[in-house]
């Protein structure tokens, strides 16, 4: 008796700038978190695939495994074999590669060392 009936009120049309508002804060969201997650990540697995593309022999290279060892052959684009102990040697897939700890010569330096020795 005391209170009085309410009525519902039409809803009114659609504001786009509320809707542009309401957008916003996931738009925010995506754009930090590329900044700060997707594109350091791209760049990591970029310096990971050169890393591993310019592998050659002589490198000492660290697997992910944690062998540490020097390759002694490129087998193909997919797999290096590595000297791990002395006459010890093993194949590793290149994506296994975590790490070059010292670069070696370029392979056709070694080749010549190797003809020079050899004669």
């Amino acid at each position: 008796m005391l209170i009085t009936p309410a009525y519902a009120q039409a809803a009114g049309a659609g504001d786009t700038n509320s809707m542009l508002m309401s957008l916003l804060p996931f738009a925010l969201i995506f754009v930090i978190m590329y900044f700060l997650i997707l594109r350091p990540q791209q760049k990591k697995v970029k310096e990971h695939a050169d890393l591993v593309k310019n592998v050659r022999r002589g490198d000492t290279i660290v697997t992910q495994g944690g062998l540490v060892g020097k390759v002694t052959k490129v087998v193909d684009d997919d797999q290096v074999e590595f000297e791990i102990a002395d006459g010890v040697r093993v194949r590793q897939m290149r994506q296994m590669i975590t790490g070059v700890r010292t670069k070696g010569e370029p392979a056709k330096a070694d080749d010549k060392k190797d003809e020079k020795a050899a004669s």
